[in-house]
């Protein structure tokens, strides 16, 4: 996780949370994790590590045996570079605001741990973007599944057209916020959040095609938002923080709560005169 401030340190919480669903400790699921500020890797003992950093923090341990190229004696800051390296790292998110951050130097090298690396440079605007799509799938041969904070343009690379999915809010909020407001929902819990990812994730084209974009066409977004909010809506009866208990008119009460563009037909009438 390249940035580790709010929004770093929230997509941790909800990766390890989804990696405890999938059936492992918290523990097992933060030794996964390697969390950065603008110093380089956390590790414990370094200044200006903030609460909420600390959890995140490798103890100087895990780190001791690491080959590290960022100094002549191996001290200081851990670079990116030689995280992936040593770590093995196969996912790299970014939301640092460092544009140009993920180098052929490091894509290359994270590309080496995985047959399909896992390379989201989510900084926005465009110009603050970690790496550009058709870079990172030039350095890893194609193989990487991308996604962006930014609109990208579709990359052509070994003789096929690659859509770049912007990872938007547009694919959650609408379904979220449907699903609160059939439900009746009191609050929002994480576990409706969870839901929601867990929905989007399921529809992901890449799921059943590895030549494929990560997320569905934005064009899908209304089917993409009845999935979510059915999702949301059923956690939210399952906690017990509904306004409703009867799930088995959901899908239809969703439907019919939506709005359709849908217009009385008009036809032409000449008068005389």
């Amino acid at each position: 996780m390249f940035g580790s401030g709010s929004a770093g340190v929230g997509i941790i919480h909800l990766l390890i949370a989804a990696m405890r669903d999938q059936g492992l400790t918290e523990a097992e699921a933060r030794r996964r994790m390697y969390a950065f500020n603008r110093h380089g890797l956390l590790v414990e003992g370094e200044p200006g590590l903030r609460e909420s950093q600390l959890p995140l923090a490798r103890t100087r341990q895990e780190v001791a045996g690491w080959q590290l190229t960022c100094s002549a004696t191996g001290t200081g800051p851990i670079s990116l570079f030689d995280t992936v390296r040593n770590a093995k790292i196969t996912a790299l998110v970014g939301v640092s605001m460092q544009p140009g951050a993920f180098t052929e130097e490091i894509v290359r090298a994270l590309a080496q741990n995985a047959n399909r690396p896992v390379i989201l440079p989510l900084s926005n605007p465009t110009s603050k973007s970690e790496a550009a799509p058709a870079d990172i799938l030039r350095w890893t041969d194609g193989r990487a599944l991308i996604g962006t904070g930014s609109p990208f343009p579709p990359v052509e690379i070994n003789g096929r057209t690659v859509r770049i999915s912007q990872t938007n809010n547009s694919y959650i909020f609408p379904g979220l916020a449907l699903g609160i407001l059939v439900s009746q929902a009191r609050r929002v819990t994480d576990g409706m959040i969870m839901a929601a990812a867990k929905t989007l994730a399921s529809l992901s084209p890449a799921a059943t095609d590895a030549t494929a974009p990560l997320l569905p066409p934005v064009g899908d977004s209304r089917m993409i938002g009845l999935a979510v909010a059915e999702a949301v809506a059923r956690q939210a009866i399952a906690e017990r923080i509904s306004g409703i208990a009867d799930a088995s008119r959901l899908a239809e009460e969703l439907r019919n709560y939506v709005w359709e563009p849908v217009y009385r037909p008009y036809e032409r009438v000449d008068f005389p005169g």
